[in-house]
């Protein structure tokens, strides 16, 4: 779908180019100045085609370089994609790929029959694991990583993964925009993770492409496609165009965490150290986040947050259900002092807290 749009952006390049030909020609004013001016635009059109050609090279370029980095993966009930970390083995994906299982079939570039790869460690609170090929085949390739912060909406981008089972499929589009933080549901094997700074796509994003690689035209992994938005006025059904990958700078630093230590020993992630659950007013509204249980010694208990106060308020935030009070929270780094609002006994109290880790 995404060539054919291309292929007509083409077409309609070339076409305007024709238009610009017949207006020059048609406003010269001596038989001199009209083949002058013709031969310029015959020039001008003649350049589209090699100007598309280009792009087209740079494409092929791209997914000849990184596509053998990108695998399938198979669990015992669910398909989804994942990208070579590193030569030994290790390869990221997301973590509702795995869900809970230890075992793999991963189908590689380079070979048609799967080979069996074993869980490292998973990180449902970015929506990451790490899993290691059992034996390293001949011809792995690890892919190259790049730096979130160089990435700006406008670029072009591949997404590549197995979407429907369609193994090395490739998709293209843009980068539509940066530090989106969304909230995963957790129907249908969602972490109901809420994930900071995604990289927002046009790319299509289907199932399957999960865990797959999103490209830049230097052939570097900028995220890895995670999910795609819900239109709730078509069923809840997936959004056309609306994708998002978790940023490529955030896949390494968990990453690394992953195959050094064996798990994440330092998130990044600001915590309040409670569990919740969303309360709703007399007009059956969410209203809050009813503090359930408040963890000994981390940052709501030493602020006196206390279990059955109702938080409504984190920072400039409004917090209505635990989703939102995620998201106000997922911006924030651990060590980071922030004022909250909560209500005990309908009274309303104002605290300043020391945000701790996730």
């Amino acid at each position: 779908m995404d060539a054919s749009r291309t292929r007509r952006t083409f077409r309609t390049a070339a076409a305007l180019g024709s238009c610009c030909l017949a207006l020059v020609a048609g406003c010269s004013a001596s038989g001199d100045d009209t083949a002058e001016a013709g031969s310029a635009a015959r020039a001008h059109v003649a350049a589209v085609p090699v100007a598309a050609a280009d792009l087209q090279n740079q494409y092929q370029k791209v997914i000849k370089e990184v596509l053998p980095s990108v695998v399938q993966i198979q669990a015992s009930s669910d398909l989804g994609s994942g990208v070579v970390y590193d030569g030994n083995g290790h390869i990221v994906t997301n973590a509702h790929v795995v869900q809970g299982e230890k075992k793999f079939k991963v189908t590689t570039a380079n070979n048609e029959e799967p080979l069996t790869a074993t869980l490292v460690y998973s990180y449902p609170e970015q929506d990451l694991a790490v899993i290691r090929l059992d034996k390293l085949p001949d011809g792995l390739k690890a892919a190259t990583f790049g730096d979130t912060e160089k990435v700006e909406v406008g670029q072009i981008t591949l997404a590549m993964g197995s979407p429907l089972g369609l193994s090395s499929s490739v998709t293209e589009g843009i980068v539509s925009a940066t530090g989106r933080t969304v909230s995963e549901n957790q129907e249908g094997g969602g972490t109901g993770a809420t994930i900071p700074n995604m990289v927002q796509t046009s790319a299509a994003i289907n199932p399957g492409n999960s865990g797959g690689a999103l490209v830049n035209l230097d052939g570097q992994v900028i995220g890895i496609p995670t999910l795609a938005a819900n239109d709730p006025d078509l069923g809840n059904t997936a959004a056309p165009g609306i994708g998002f990958a978790i940023p490529g700078s955030m896949v390494k630093t968990v990453a690394d965490q992953i195959i050094k230590q064996g798990k994440v020993v330092d998130s990044g992630r600001a915590a309040l150290g409670i569990s919740g659950r969303t309360v709703v007013d007399v007009d059956y509204q969410p209203a809050g986040v009813a503090v359930v249980t408040v963890k000994p010694g981390d940052a709501a208990d030493n602020a006196g947050i206390r279990p059955g106060d109702i938080i409504i308020r984190v920072g400039d935030d409004d917090i209505t259900t635990i989703t939102s009070l995620a998201e106000s929270l997922a911006t924030d780094r651990p060590g980071q002092k922030t004022k909250v609002t909560y209500s005990r006994n309908d009274v309303e109290r104002t605290v300043d807290v020391t945000l701790g880790e996730q």
